[in-house]
C-alpha cells in the first residue's frame, strides 16, 4: 500500500475559456489508476476535498486528481480590472471544463473519473463534458429549491431576505450567512433566483437544462445521507431525474451510531473505511 508521503502536491494556476485565473491542486503519484477530477459544492473551498484526493492517489493508485475552486470562492478571485460579473452558471460552463482540460494534461486520453458534491454533481449536466467521465460520484446532489429541504424558513430566509439585500446593497455575500464562503452577488442572486423555483434551472429559459442534461450517460452513484438537512431526497431527486438517460445507483447512508455527516461530512477522513472505500470500489468498476 502506498502512503500519502509519496503523493506529490501542487498548487497551480490556470484560466478557464474567458480567461479567469482559477486556483487548483493537482495530486499526484506512481499508479497508473485513472485520473480524477473533484468538483465543489457550492460556496466550499477545495481544500476539505484535500484528504480524499490524496486517498485516491495514495490507496488506489490514482494517476492524478485535481481539486479546484470555481471563480469568486475561495482562492479564484476575480483579478483586478475584471469586469465580467461572475454567475454560478459559469462554475458548470467555463470552470469545470477548463479544470477538465487541465487535468487532460497530465495524461492526454486516460481513463478519467468524476466526483462532485452537491452543485458539482448539477454541473455534470450543465458543462457539456460529461462524455470524458467514465464513471461520475455525486455526494449530497440536491435542487436548490427552499421548500426541498429539512429546514424550509431558514434557507428562504437565508437566501432571499438576508443574502440577496446583502447581494445587492454590497456587492458580495459574506460566510456568517451560513451558507459558505463568501461568494461575489452575481453568483449569490442567480443561485437564489434559481432556488426560489420548484424545478429550480431547470425553470430558466437561458440554461436549457433539461436538454444539456439528457444529453449525459455517463454512469452515476449518488450517494445521499440520511441527517443532511439540505439534500433530502426530495432535493436530490429534483435534480436526478434530469439525467434522464444516464444509468443511475443510488445509495441512501445512514450516519454511524453516536456521529453526524450532514451536508459536507462525506470527505471527513473519520469515513475512509466506511463511506469513501464503498464509493472508490465503484468508481474503479468493481
Amino acid at each position: 500500500m502506498r502512503k500519502e508521503a509519496d503523493v506529490g502536491r501542487s498548487d497551480i494556476a490556470f484560466e478557464a475559456s474567458d480567461g479567469f485565473p482559477l486556483a487548483g491542486t493537482l495530486f499526484e503519484g506512481a499508479g497508473d489508476g485513472p485520473l480524477a477530477l473533484i468538483s465543489s459544492a457550492a460556496a466550499v473551498p477545495r481544500a476539505i476535498y484535500a484528504r480524499f484526493a490524496q486517498y485516491l492517489v495514495a490507496e488506489h493508485g490514482y494517476r492524478a486528481v485535481l481539486t479546484y475552486d470555481y471563480r469568486g470562492v475561495s482562492a479564484s478571485r476575480a483579478p483586478p480590472g475584471w469586469r465580467a460579473p461572475p454567475r454560478m452558471a459559469d462554475w458548470a460552463e467555463k470552470d469545470m471544463p477548463a479544470a477538465i482540460d487541465r487535468l487532460e494534461r497530465q495524461a492526454p486520453g486516460h481513463p478519467m473519473v468524476g466526483i462532485g458534491q452537491s452543485f458539482g454533481g448539477q454541473a455534470l449536466g450543465l458543462s457539456g463534458r460529461s462524455a470524458r467521465f467514465e464513471r461520475y460520484l455525486m455526494v449530497a446532489v440536491m435542487s436548490g429549491h427552499w421548500r426541498y429541504t429539512d429546514e424550509p424558513l431558514k434557507v428562504y430566509a437565508a437566501m432571499n431576505l438576508v443574502g440577496v439585500p446583502l447581494a445587492l446593497l454590497t456587492g458580495r455575500v459574506p460566510g456568517w450567512v451560513g451558507l459558505g464562503e463568501t461568494l461575489p452577488g452575481t453568483v449569490f442572486r442567480q443561485w437564489a433566483a434559481w432556488g426560489r423555483s420548484p424545478e429550480y434551472f431547470f425553470a430558466d429559459p437561458a440554461m436549457d437544462a433539461a436538454r444539456r442534461f439528457a444529453e449525459v450517460r455517463t454512469p452515476i452513484l449518488s450517494i445521499g445521507l440520511e441527517d443532511d438537512p439540505w439534500a433530502t431526497p426530495r432535493a436530490q431527486e429534483a435534480i436526478l431525474k434530469g439525467y434522464v438517460n444516464a444509468p443511475i445507483e443510488r445509495r441512501r447512508i445512514a450516519a454511524p451510531p453516536g456521529q453526524t455527516i450532514g451536508h459536507l461530512g462525506f470527505f471527513r477522513p473519520s469515513f475512509k473505511e466506511s463511506l469513501w472505500k464503498p464509493a472508490t470500489d465503484w468508481l474503479n468498476g468493481k
